[in-house]
């Protein structure tokens, strides 16, 4: 059986995407433009109705294109990039992919650090009576809610730090404005459904994949500055990486474990 005879086997909507597939590689419909109707691929490539509505699901659920109710189906863009190599904003991020970076600040408060959960506060190495910045940010790319962060700050590090700081890139707050020598930060990831007010503000299906970041970030000499758990919409990012060499299994290699964000 040759690859040819393998392809005419193919069920008919598995080939029927891989031709709407090309079809957006190709150009032929741009990032944002509205992409063909279940008629308009019927008629263009002799299917069932039936066939077309599971093709352009399969695209939707690929995340290549996005349903719009009462509007119809759009290309969507590529998946952003999270590097997991270095700490990016979200702005440069988002820019370099060609798309328009926004951020809605939900939530900006001061805690003293008595009331947080026990192990942030360990985790942070802060006092009782310390103030905590605590925020809630929904990021958005092109006006699509990609991203929501719920993130504590030790407020000590950074004594002005506002709601005006947050509403931005707060990694060029704390390096510009503040001075602050970031070293870096350990996280965990790990695939999650996205359920409850998460998925209204993220704008996807109860129980829609997702990733959640955990981290903890930190200054040069290994001081805390902040914890966060950050969602991402899984249909949003692709994460990358280049792995190094073989090493022993079992080695750790963070300051904290996901048990942490109890």
């Amino acid at each position: 059986m040759n690859v040819k005879d393998a392809l005419v086997k193919e069920p008919i909507y598995q080939q029927l995407n891989h031709l709407l597939r090309s079809l957006i590689d190709s150009g032929e419909f741009k990032v944002g433009s509205k992409f063909l109707t279940e008629r308009e691929i019927c008629e263009r490539f002799q299917v069932s109705r039936v066939t077309a509505n599971k093709a352009l699901s399969n695209l939707v659920s690929e995340g290549l294109v996005e349903f719009r109710k009462g509007v119809g189906t759009f290309v969507r863009g590529r998946p952003m990039d999270y590097n997991l190599r270095a700490l990016v904003s979200f702005t440069d991020e988002a820019r370099a992919a060609g798309k328009r970076p926004a951020t809605e600040v939900l939530e900006f408060k001061e805690y003293l650090a008595r009331f947080l959960p026990d192990k942030v506060a360990s985790l942070l190495k802060v006092a009782a009576e310390e103030l905590v910045f605590y925020m809630e940010r929904l990021r958005l790319a092109d006006e699509l809610p990609v991203i929501l962060e719920k993130r504590y700050v030790v407020a000590r590090l950074c004594p002005g730090f506002n709601r005006e700081d947050a509403a931005g890139s707060i990694y060029a707050a704390w390096t510009q404005k503040y001075g602050l020598d970031v070293e870096g930060a350990d996280q965990t990831i790990r695939a999650v459904n996205i359920r409850g007010a998460d998925a209204k503000w993220l704008q996807v299906r109860e129980g829609s994949a997702g990733l959640l970041v955990t981290s903890l970030g930190f200054l040069r000499g290994g001081n805390p500055l902040w914890f966060e758990r950050t969602l991402y919409r899984g249909d949003a990012y692709e994460f990358h990486n280049r792995l190094g060499g073989i090493q022993p299994a079992g080695r750790p290699i963070g300051r904290f474990l996901d048990g942490a964000t109890d």
